[in-house]
């Protein structure tokens, strides 16, 4: 998933099986949460130049 290694399997923690998906859940991974943002960044950076060229051609 991406977590460190223990991230909730740690002994140490001592979590039951049960706390540990509990704590899991249905938690965003950071691989996820990476592609999403780079993918809206991609997005915004091509509607911004697009929006900018329409500029462009109104003000010529």
């Amino acid at each position: 998933m991406g977590l460190p290694a223990g991230w909730v399997t740690d002994p140490a923690l001592a979590l039951s099986r049960a706390a540990q998906l509990r704590a899991l859940g249905n938690g965003v991974v950071p691989q996820q949460a990476t592609a999403a943002i780079q993918a809206m960044l991609a997005d915004l950076a091509r509607l911004s130049a697009s929006s900018q060229c329409a500029d462009e051609r109104r003000a010529a």
